[in-house]
């Protein structure tokens, strides 16, 4: 056996925790299956501390008859148990009030996802667990992977058994430490072979279903994957309390930067197979949205490449920022990435000669530990433009190179001028200087045309204006030509810086009403929880948390707002109703950035301060997250008010269908009663006895009538308490044949010895036989009595109830299940209509179905399937003896 223990600090729970001085510790021990060691290492940590002075009881351990196990229990105080009786029989439980007032430092309780009896203190053992926990009780606790909630339908998937006993992930979450008690598939089914967890009639059926090597394989894994995310959320909040920036390569996490091109599907599919390579690893892909809006993005390709994402088991994440590099780097430092994958450059040798190093280049130069890989594709040098295509503002390396072009332009013009001025004007330099000027303009910016224009008009005056070599000028129309120049080269420099300025708040804009409709789509496609937005918020503004803070004021105390700013009451209470990323704020002075939403709703934001221009989006943010709370409460308040509407119409339809049902009953009973006590009649005691009969009839026909009215009612409302347990069909078709008595006699019961027990609530169980045997017997013919059979299907077993009257056509039989239905709808003296739709509700709760089927000759055949307790083994080549309906009664 090996525990893998994920925390290493121990409790403290050496230094005798007081009671009631705040809440206790709770330790879990997982486990993949049942047979690992978890009672085992439970019991043992329990001697452990009891041997290091603290005061140990045990308030619940499950043994299962295991001797190395019940050994453990010698030399610790076990509180006794709380006996409960329920429906006929007699359970124990943790008796969870003599626990708190034995008052002891450690409770161990074995199965934390045990359902109690009804009448305990609470439904789940869980739940107990937390009482203890508030009354400053440290408790050791355990549990298999196939109870936690969040993978019920994973392990039905694997296994093909439904798990009726689950508890929240939360719960099991919050635990101070989960230990994993692990072990091998083989020796887990080496340790069943040897008698070591089941009795020796189960081990064979266990080995050959639940115990299958590829099923435990399964289970461990899960097990292990589960407590690796603990392990890592507990990681993840260690960094942030310690702020710790750098990179820790505890688990391999693979970010892939997305452009919208052609080449992301290469990159994805790269990067998940890197990913794939370490067991856990993660894959996050990254669109950057700059400032300018990256309008050279397809929107279908990034749509195509965030499905293809999700399909190899990743997440989507779009962020913001100027600086693509910065803002890919900051994204993968805060999510703790190892890898870093980037397609290669599409733009050819020369453009990137001209432009200087690629964001490639600049996050390799920047990357620090995290290992950068640059994926070569088919549209690697795919732009063959000579210059960058810059639709937005004007950028540092576009004004460099307008310097560049202004330095060199200039010089050479002139000469060229000069060559020609035998055949050239002053006309002619004067607009080939001005086309220099619109091309310095146009590619660098005002400023770099500016220098231009200057440069120009000084050169035109030195070296073409009379007289020449002279800064002078002779004739005044050469003064006007040099300063219409001037005039119009600034001019279009001007024109050129405001339309690149205008263009950035226009694609930041696109960018802007992009992110903002994805978000607005979210919700209204119902997609938008509150924690969604916010992270999507986070995301977007690359802030280190992003939370949704809700004022709930004091008594007494007022919360003023004023314009763009709260303030609020010195008593105020802000609760998180919704946050997201690391270290949330609390409250909106302890953010860098505080957005109202409302007169009690506030969005706060940490990690840096937001410039005015990001301000305004993150309004239409935080509109949306309150618009999504509000959307979430009333989803939550419809959710609440479906069981108060079905019980409304459960209470209709009772008033309309039981007004004859209940009447007749009783004033059956009440005419018999009026009658014995009329005193003017002298009733023999044949008479007496008689009238006394039909009142105990019909008085018995009223209270088995309330009963199914009132077990109807608490199914409709899901408030029918059972608990399920391996029973014996053939103890069970006994005792509801008893109460059939005398007719149950009549009923003939074929049950082989071989049909394992169910796991079944036997009282309500008892009750489904009787219901379908009592309406077998109704239409049954004389002289062919119902039949009571049970067989094995698979891991199942089926119960059939077969009488042989006049049957129902197949189009009638899903009508019969109807709450208050009677086929024909024509006699009213035979019941409400409520035995077999409580039937099949009853059966159903139990984790069985209840079908009607057609009888080989003619007939109704109903047919019970209930999950088998224990897998049965393959049926032998002869047949099995049958139980006799004498045997049974």
């Amino acid at each position: 056996m090996g525990i893998v223990r994920p925390e290493v600090l121990d409790w403290g729970w050496a230094h005798h925790r007081k009671m009631g001085t705040g809440r206790g510790q709770l330790r879990i021990y997982l486990g993949a299956a049942a047979g690992v060691g978890k009672t085992y290492a439970m019991l043992s940590e329990g001697h452990r501390r009891a041997d290091r002075g603290s005061d140990v009881v045990v308030a619940f351990a499950e043994t299962h008859g295991r001797r190395q196990t019940a050994v453990l229990l010698d030399g610790l105080e076990v509180v006794p148990r709380q006996t409960i009786s329920y429906r006929g029989a007699t359970f124990e439980e943790m008796d969870t009030d003599a626990v708190i007032a034995r008052r002891p430092q450690i409770a161990l309780v074995d199965e934390l996802a045990h359902t109690n009896v009804p009448g305990s203190r609470h439904e789940k053992r869980w739940q107990d667990v937390q009482d203890l926990l508030e009354a400053g009780i440290n408790v050791v606790s355990a549990v298999n992977i196939q109870h936690l909630e969040s993978l019920n339908d994973v392990v039905e998937q694997i296994t093909g058994i439904p798990q009726r006993e689950t508890v929240p992930d939360s719960v099991v979450r919050a635990a101070d430490q989960v230990e994993l008690v692990d072990m091998t598939a083989e020796a887990l089914r080496r340790r069943m072979a040897h008698g070591n967890i089941y009795p020796p009639e189960k081990i064979d059926a266990a080995l050959t279903n639940y115990f299958r090597a590829g099923n435990l394989t399964a289970l461990r894994e899960l097990a292990l994957l589960w407590l690796a995310d603990k392990v890592d959320e507990g990681l993840q909040q260690y960094r942030a309390q310690h702020h710790i920036k750098s990179t820790w390569e505890a688990r391999e996490r693979v970010v892939v930067a997305l452009t919208g091109g052609p080449e992301g599907d290469t990159l994805v599919r790269r990067a998940a197979r890197i990913a794939a390579r370490s067991a856990g690893g993660d894959l996050l892909a990254v669109h950057v949205i700059k400032s300018d809006g990256l309008t050279g993005a397809n929107p279908a390709n990034l749509t195509r490449q965030r499905q293809l994402t999700e399909s190899l088991g990743g997440t989507y994440h779009q962020v913001v920022g100027d600086d693509i590099t910065a803002a890919l780097l900051a994204f993968a430092q805060a999510e703790n990435a190892t890898q870093l994958v980037l397609g290669a450059s599409r733009r050819p040798w020369l453009v990137a000669l001209l432009t200087g190093p690629g964001i490639g280049a600049r996050t390799i130069r920047d990357s620090g530990p995290i290992d950068v890989h640059i994926v070569t594709h088919a549209h690697v040098g795919g732009r063959w433009t000579l210059l960058p295509r810059h639709r937005g503002g004007i950028t540092p390396q576009r004004q460099l190179l307008g310097f560049a072009l202004a330095a060199g332009l200039a010089p050479a013009l002139t000469v060229l001028l000069s060559l020609s001025r035998s055949s050239l004007n002053l006309t002619t330099d004067v607009l080939a200087f001005l086309v220099a000027v619109i091309a310095v303009a146009l590619t660098g910016g005002f400023v770099p045309a500016l220098l231009e224009a200057v440069a120009g008009s000084l050169l035109l005056n030195y070296y073409f204006t009379p007289p020449i070599h002279q800064f002078t000028i002779a004739e005044a129309n050469n003064v006007v030509a040099l300063v219409v120049f001037v005039a119009v080269g600034l001019a279009v420099s001007w024109v050129v810086d405001l339309t690149a300025r205008r263009s950035k708040q226009a694609a930041r804009a696109s960018a802007e009403s992009q992110l903002l409709a994805t978000t607005a789509g979210s919700i209204v496609r119902g997609q938008g929880a509150v924690e969604a937005i916010l992270e999507r918020t986070r995301e977007a503004f690359a802030m280190r948390s992003v939370s949704l803070l809700e004022c709930a004021s004091v008594a007494g105390t007022d919360v003023h707002r004023g314009e763009g700013e709260a303030r609020r009451g010195p008593v105020a209470k802000w609760n998180c109703v919704g946050s997201a990323g690391e270290s949330p704020a609390r409250r909106p002075e302890d953010a860098d950035v505080e957005v109202p939403i409302s007169d009690s709703l506030s969005m706060a934001l940490s990690g840096r301060p937001l410039p005015a221009g990001d301000r305004r989006v993150l309004s239409a943010f935080a509109a949306q997250a309150g618009v999504a709370l509000e959307q979430q409460r009333l989803a939550a308040e419809a959710e609440a008010a479906k069981p108060i509407a079905a019980a409304d119409r459960m209470r209709t339809a009772l008033l309309a269908a039981v007004s004859h049902d209940l009447r007749t009953p009783l004033a059956s009973a009440k005419a018999a009663v009026t009658s014995l006590r009329t005193p003017d009649i002298p009733w023999s005691a044949d008479d007496v006895s008689e009238l006394l009969a039909a009142a105990d009839e019909s008085l018995d026909r009223l209270a088995h009538l309330v009963e199914n009215l009132l077990d109807m009612s608490r199914l409709q409302a899901g408030a029918l308490s059972l608990f399920p347990r391996p029973v014996g069909v053939d103890e069970v078709v006994a005792r509801a044949l008893d109460a059939l008595s005398p007719l149950g006699h009549d009923i003939k019961v074929d049950i082989p010895l071989s049909v394992p027990a169910v796991r079944a609530d036997p009282a309500i169980l008892e009750r489904v036989v009787v219901n379908l045997a009592q309406n077998a017997l109704r239409y049954a013919p004389d002289g062919k009595p119902p039949l009571v059979a049970a067989s094995v299907l698979g891991d199942r077993v089926e119960l059939r109830v077969v009488d042989q009257g006049p049957g129902i056509p197949s189009e009638d039989r899903e009508r019969m299940f109807v709450p208050f239905q009677r086929l024909g709808d024509t006699d009213n003296t035979t019941g409400v209509g409520l035995g077999l739709a409580l039937s099949r509700g009853l059966t159903e709760a139990m984790g069985g179905t209840l079908t009607a089927d057609d009888t080989p000759g003619g007939g109704l055949t109903m047919i019970v399937s209930l999950p088998a307790a224990v897998e049965p083994s393959a049926p032998g080549p002869s047949p099995a003896p049958s139980r006799s309906a004498t045997d049974l009664t």
